[in-house]
């Protein structure tokens, strides 16, 4: 069987940053700056400790960090703007600072949040809420410039028709960010698994990444430790790295070109396997 998914060719550069979509899967590091984080809440709340975990990363092969300040686990506490902004910034122009080579993301759903970390030194911004929870974050990453990733989320699992109703909620995040004036070749799609779906439909999800894959933009995969890993394997989310790497190489299978994960390093080496597979089949389609 010769596999046929769409690789999409972007470079974005920040001076000495860059991200190059099309060559090899990107690995975004997780940085949670967070004391409630489902897997790492009170790990690196501390500049020194953040920027220490940001490096580590990085030597084990991230090519982009992403840098929350919010928690989006379930029943986790809604932080204010003014306590993100407090958790992260320091973060970001620490590590801006120190390692300008590193493409930094920001983990956010509020617009005053992203516009203000770009402007410390962040470069993409990662909105779990595909630019409907806040009105002006749309506009926010058009003005900026700024690549922008749109995650499938929703208030309530009334799902019609699953698979179609997700594509048309991202559809919608889509054209909300395309009306804002973002221009196409920033837009990235994440499937949002883990949020408003329950294990049988974040399995379904994961089987049918195709779908986003063939909508004309990059996705970004972020399955790392999450319950639906914990549910299936049965086991705690600091023993879930077999079943993070199984969904990182299916997804990277069917298209996926960057994936958002906590242990950088073994994550690496699966998705290089994957590459080396993947890059060298004929059937590969470059947009």
């Amino acid at each position: 069987m010769t596999l046929t998914p769409i690789i999409y060719e972007r470079k974005y550069a920040w001076g000495p940053a860059e991200l190059k979509l099309g060559a090899k899967t990107q690995i975004m590091g997780i940085l949670n700056v967070t004391p409630d984080s489902f897997s790492d809440g009170g790990r690196y709340n501390n500049v020194e400790r953040a920027v220490a975990h940001a490096k580590q990363m990085m030597e084990d092969g991230a090519d982009l960090i992403d840098i929350g300040g919010e928690s989006t686990r379930p029943g986790s506490d809604i932080v204010g703007a003014d306590e993100e902004l407090s958790r992260i910034i320091p973060v970001i122009e620490a590590l801006h600072q120190q390692a300008p080579d590193i493409p930094i993301s920001v983990d956010t759903y509020k617009a005053d949040v992203a516009r203000q970390a770009i402007l410390a030194g962040a470069h993409i911004i990662n909105d779990v809420w595909g630019a409907k929870a806040d009105a002006d974050m749309a506009r926010t990453a058009a003005e900026l410039g700024c690549p922008i990733v749109l995650m499938h989320n929703r208030q309530d699992r009334n799902y019609t028709d699953y698979l179609s109703d997700v594509v048309s909620d991202l559809q919608e995040s889509i054209q909300i960010a395309l009306t804002a004036g973002v221009k196409a070749e920033q837009i990235i799609l994440d499937p949002g698994i883990g949020f408003v779906k329950d294990l049988r439909e974040n399995l379904k999800l994961m089987s049918s990444l195709g779908l986003l894959n063939e909508m004309g933009y990059p996705v970004l995969l972020a399955t790392s430790r999450k319950r639906f890993i914990q549910n299936t394997l049965d086991v705690g989310a600091d023993d879930a790295l077999e079943g993070t790497a199984a969904t990182v190489a299916f997804g990277i299978a069917q298209g996926c070109q960057m994936v958002r994960v906590h242990d950088v390093k073994p994550i690496r080496r699966t998705a290089d396997m994957c590459d080396a597979m993947l890059y060298a089949s004929p059937g590969i389609r470059r947009k």
